[in-house]
C-alpha cells in the first residue's frame, strides 16, 4: 500500500514540489493505518485461519500466537513504510542505512536478551522484534521533523483531501507487489501439508531466509530505479527515465548470472 507514496513524492520532488511530500506522506500514514486495523484480524484468528489450511495444529498454534505478539510491529509498518518512501524520493539513504544498522545491534543484543538470557522463546523473539521496528519508525519520524524542515512543514488537513483517489492508487500497487511475493507464501503453506511438517516448514523458510539476503541486492536496485524514475518524470525528463530503467534491467541481468 505504500508503494504507489514512492512514485507521487518521487514525481513531487522532482517537479520541485517539495512541500507536498509532507501532505503525500501523511496521507499515506492515514491509509495504512487503517488498513492496519483491517488486516488486524487476519493476525488474531492466524492459528484457526492456518489450521482450516491444513496445517499441523502444533504450527498453527504456534503461529498463531506469534502473530499476536507482533501486532505493534505490524502498526510500525504504517508509519515506517512512508517514512521510507518519503526520504527515498529525495535520495536521504544515509541516515535511513545509518538508523537500521543502530536497530540491527540493538535487536542482536535484544534477541540474546530475551531468547538466551530470559528464556522467552519465540515470545522473546516478538517482543524483540515489535520494538526494534517501532525504534526504527521513530528514528526516521525524528529525523524528518528535525532535518527535512521544507519538505515536512507540521501536520495538515490536507492529507484528508482526495484520500479516497489515494487509497485507490495504493490498492492498485499493493496488488502488483502481493502477486509477486504471495507464491513464496503458498509454497510455505503447502510445505506444511507434506509428511513431517514441522521439519519441513523450518526447513523450507531457513533455504527463504537466505535467499533474501541475496534478493536484497534487487530490492535495492528496485528502490533506486524507482526513485530515479519518478523524479526524471517529475522533472519532466521521460527520455532519461527510459535510460534509467534499461541500465536497472542490465543490473538485475548481472546480479541474476552472477547468483
Amino acid at each position: 500500500m505504500a508503494t504507489a507514496l514512492g512514485t507521487l513524492c518521487g514525481q513531487a520532488f522532482g517537479a520541485g514540489q517539495v512541500g507536498l511530500l509532507g501532505i503525500y506522506m501523511q496521507r499515506s500514514w492515514i491509509v495504512l493505518l487503517i488498513t492496519c486495523i483491517i488486516l488486524s484480524p487476519v493476525y488474531i484468528f492466524a492459528a484457526p485461519i492456518l489450521e482450516s489450511l491444513g496445517q499441523e495444529s502444533d504450527i498453527a498454534d504456534l503461529a498463531g500466537k506469534y502473530s499476536v505478539k507482533i501486532i505493534p510491529q505490524l502498526f510500525s509498518f504504517a508509519i515506517f513504510l512512508p517514512t521510507q518512501r518519503f526520504l527515498q524520493a529525495q535520495s536521504k539513504v544515509s541516515a535511513m542505512a545509518l538508523i537500521a544498522f543502530v536497530a540491527l545491534i540493538i535487536q542482536t543484543g535484544l534477541l540474546h536478551l530475551f531468547i538466551n538470557v530470559f528464556g522467552w522463546g519465540t515470545t522473546g523473539a516478538a517482543v524483540a522484534y515489535d520494538i526494534t521496528h517501532w525504534g526504527i519508525t521513530v528514528g526516521q519520524v525524528v529525523y524528518i521533523m528535525v532535518w527535512c524542515k521544507e519538505e515536512w512543514t507540521g501536520f495538515s488537513w490536507l492529507a484528508f483531501k482526495d484520500i479516497w483517489a489515494f487509497a485507490k492508487l495504493s490498492l492498485a500497487s499493493c496488488m502488483m507487489f502481493c502477486l509477486d511475493s504471495w507464491y513464496t507464501m503458498t509454497i510455505n503453506i503447502l510445505a506444511g501439508l507434506l509428511e513431517n511438517a514441522v521439519i519441513a516448514v523450518g526447513s523450507f523458510s531457513i533455504c527463504m531466509n537466505f535467499q533474501n539476503w541475496e534478493i536484497m541486492l534487487l530490492v535495492g536496485l528496485n528502490a533506486a530505479i524507482s526513485t530515479r524514475v519518478s523524479n526524471e518524470l517529475g522533472m519532466g525528463r521521460p527520455r532519461a527515465a527510459k535510460y534509467a530503467v534499461c541500465t536497472a534491467v542490465l543490473q538485475s541481468l548481472i546480479v541474476g548470472i552472477l547468483s
